[in-house]
């Protein structure tokens, strides 16, 4: 067993998250053992699926456990409402009955899709997450958040439902774009600032070895993400207080990410959404100018942009923004830092200061 396994504690759906380097030979083995589901469908897009869905096919197979492949075109794009239907329908003409189960093999935009199939499907099957991006491997495959986008916002239409289990197969890193790498730390730089100063330190430290992928530390790193995340899911899975701080960056960032009709990946955009709420931060006097400059510095030193793009309309920004899903009542909140490790949630930003933040 690794070192760096670790349980999501909520009760009867408590579930464990496995992370270690090579685990894909495993799954097969640890799904026989568990009885989550009487056979299985993989749901993969279709660039996750050249590259990983044979192996996985024939390591189900070995174990003795019966499964179908679908897949769906790549991208955020595909987190619709029509491609979850086109699923749905597929899953029903294959038979499956609430004793089914699914997997997840892919990045976010997989997990989400296939956790709410399985939310939805005959009113809710199980379902694994076997995430292959960083940024699923510490965020999105761990929390039970599922749905997809709507032309109105991204992940307006969705449902909590947590897995039977994760499985994070840090080697699948290897094969990543350097692009997706780097969405992933995104969100891994957000745990430090949010959570855990020691962590940030050590992302600091370790630069260079997080962007060779050296397996010891990513595995490290990754672990830490997890750990934060399933002691902040546990202590509120429906994000009714503590979880909202892991939407830092996620506000602005979100809403940069659709005005860029999704051509900006979720990381990038979160990167962004995170240094504008630093500036934020520092413009109501809530941090000190030095300790966001220090994020900032971090944040493009791993290479990711800082910036809203010049050209991108100010005016449809602030559109999303108020759209959040996360809003209540139109009051909009935003995850801001006192220091590196600590938040606040607010939703007392005038829109003077979100326009002189959206500005600069």
């Amino acid at each position: 067993m690794s070192e760096y396994n670790l349980m999501v504690g909520l009760g009867d759906r408590s579930y464990p998250i496995f992370i270690e380097d090579g685990l894909m030979e495993n799954i097969g083995i640890d799904l026989a053992k568990r009885e989550i589901a009487s056979h299985y469908v993989v749901i993969s897009d279709d660039h996750v699926a050249s590259l990983y869905g044979p192996t996985l096919m024939a390591i189900l197979e070995k174990a003795g456990i019966a499964a179908e492949l679908l897949t769906f075109p790549h991208g955020e794009a595909s987190k619709n409402l029509q491609v979850f239907a086109q699923l749905s329908s597929r899953l029903a003409q294959l038979g499956l009955d609430r004793k089914s189960g699914l997997i997840a093999l892919g990045g976010g935009v997989t997990g989400d899709l296939t956790g709410f199939l399985a939310a939805t499907y005959m009113r809710g099957i199980p379902f694994v997450q076997v995430p292959t991006t960083l940024l699923s491997q510490v965020d999105s495959s761990v929390g039970g958040k599922t749905g997809v986008d709507i032309p109105e916002g991204k992940n307006l239409v969705g449902a909590f439902y947590q897995p039977k289990a994760v499985y994070i197969d840090t080697a699948v890193l290897t094969t990543l774009p350097v692009e997706e790498l780097l969405g992933g730390i995104a969100e891994v730089i957000k745990y430090g600032v949010i959570y855990d100063f020691e962590f940030y330190c050590f992302l600091e430290s370790n630069l260079d070895a997080i962007l060779a992928l050296q397996p010891s530390v990513i595995q490290e790193m990754i672990h830490i993400c997890c750990r934060i995340k399933a002691e902040v899911v546990a202590a509120d899975e429906r994000e009714a207080d503590l979880r909202r701080i892991l939407n830092f960056g996620h506000t602005i960032g979100h809403a940069v990410e659709a005005a860029s009709d999704f051509s900006l990946i979720h990381g990038h955009a979160v990167a962004i959404g995170m240094v504008a709420a630093l500036r934020l931060a520092v413009l109501l006097g809530l941090c000190k100018r030095k300790e966001a400059g220090r994020v900032a510095t971090l944040i493009h030193s791993f290479g990711l942009p800082t910036e809203i793009p010049a050209d991108m309309d100010r005016n449809v920004i602030k559109s999303y923004i108020k759209s959040d899903k996360k809003a209540v009542a139109g009051s909009v909140f935003y995850v801001l830092p006192t220091t590196i490790g600590k938040v606040i949630i607010s939703n007392e930003v005038t829109e003077t200061e979100i326009n002189s933040v959206l500005q600069r």
